[in-house]
């Protein structure tokens, strides 16, 4: 194990930043963290990079107890999302710093600055400045600056965010590259969730200073289990209900009874999640065998890849709905069938 953080606890004054939050990094994995602002995010890459110190729990690097340890002397380096170059200096000397701070020979330094150079196809340009750079040139910098010195583990601080949207998804690509090639772990703060999923292997997601859920992307999404995580990634319904005795779910507010993959022991109160893009609108005529609700179409947004609509259910609760570019979506004003299978219907923790 290359990171272990054990009920780390964080505060400043009366703010709780980081609540007893233990999470653990293998060696090679990329792992994001996910969550609202004010939820500890960067405060735990502080705490890791030695910036801050914990009030609380343990910063194991391989292994060894870092609380004693300056940032410095810590087998990691930091990506700040500003990218903090040293504007006086060329792009080869801002990758090349940290290695003559070790006092490494010149000869070495220089063949591992072209080395690290080439592998973000920045060779060319050596001798500028940051300001003769575009942003995404300047991330490229600021990446290969901290690996030059080949650590174990690198942290990111949104080191995308700064670019625009076309340049920081190929940009991603390229940080996802980079990482499997030097082989370092990397630790991603970012409020994007289509980046955490695209580039992680796992997703961390916290909420006031705790861990809620970590796990792969695509299990994350499909299987979220809290209903923040749910309503947080991705923006999925949650329904609320009581379990009958015939095995449904009864949802009030929904006003409609779903069926489960799993059925829970009768008046068990639960909650399930419903991700937009699971629900069908029927076709006219269309008889749903499963799970239906009726409703009255509220609201319709064109996103390019389709429709994002809004349903009034029944029972007063309203539904998301992703309906694909190519089917034709309703005036708004007019009553609807909705329709799921049961595996869509996601049981929550809480």
């Amino acid at each position: 194990m290359l990171l272990s953080l054990e009920g780390v606890t964080k505060r400043f004054g009366a703010t709780l930043a980081l609540d007893g939050l233990s999470l653990a990094v293998e060696r090679g994995e990329f792992v994001a963290l996910l969550g609202g602002s004010g939820s500890g995010k960067s405060t735990l890459l502080r705490l890791i990079a030695g910036f801050e110190a914990p009030d609380a729990g343990r910063v194991l690097l391989d292994g060894v107890d870092q609380d004693r340890v300056p940032p410095q002397a810590r087998p990691c380096a930091m990506v700040f999302q500003n990218y903090a170059l040293f504007p006086h200096l060329s792009v080869f000397d801002n990758v090349a710093y940290g290695l003559r701070r070790e006092g490494l020979p010149g000869l070495d330094i220089a063949a591992r600055v072209q080395q690290a150079l080439a592998l973000v196809g920045l060779e060319a340009l050596a001798a500028r400045r940051p300001h003769q750079l575009s942003g995404g040139q300047r991330q490229r910098v600021a990446l290969v600056r901290a690996l030059v010195k080949r650590p174990p583990l690198v942290l990111l601080d949104e080191p995308l965010g700064a670019l625009d949207a076309a340049l920081r998804e190929a940009t991603g690509q390229e940080l996802r590259a980079l990482q499997r090639a030097t082989g370092a772990a990397f630790i991603m703060v970012t409020h994007d969730q289509a980046e955490a999923l695209a580039l992680a292997d796992r997703v961390a997601v916290l909420e006031a200073g705790r861990l809620v859920q970590c796990a792969p992307p695509r299990d994350l999404y499909e299987r979220p289990a809290t209903r923040f995580v749910a309503s947080f990634l991705g923006g999925a319904n949650v329904l609320e209900g009581v379990m009958g005795a015939d095995g449904l779910l009864h949802c009030a507010a929904a006003g409609c009874a779903l069926r489960l993959a799993t059925p829970l022991p009768a008046g068990t109160k639960a909650a399930v999640a419903l991700r937009p893009e699971r629900i069908a609108l029927a076709a006219e005529g269309e008889l749903p065998a499963e799970n239906a609700a009726t409703g009255v179409l509220r609201g319709v947004v064109y996103q390019g890849a389709g429709w994002l609509c809004t349903v009034a259910l029944a029972g007063g609760q309203s539904l998301r709905v992703q309906v694909p570019a190519d089917r034709a979506v309703p005036p708004e004003g007019v009553p609807v069938l909705l329709h799921w299978p049961a595996t869509a219907n996601i049981p929550l923790a809480d």
